[in-house]
């Protein structure tokens, strides 16, 4: 997958070396590793992109507790 004009953003909280960025692209929402931009890149629908960040607002998934 190209990459050309695509926004790929990461989190503030990134080091840029070991992250993921997210982009949006014909509507859904890709996701790539910062250390391998030309691998695979996983696409997800708005409606399972919300779902994950209200997990992470739920707390679902902090396995450190």
């Amino acid at each position: 997958m190209s990459s050309v004009n695509v926004d790929w953003r990461a989190s503030s909280f990134c080091d840029h070396i070991n992250c993921v960025e997210v982009a949006v692209i014909g509507g859904a929402i890709a996701v790539r590793n910062s250390k391998d931009r030309s691998g695979t890149v996983q696409m997800y629908s708005p409606e399972e992109w919300t779902a994950f960040l209200d997990g992470i607002t739920n707390g679902d998934f902090d396995f450190s507790s």
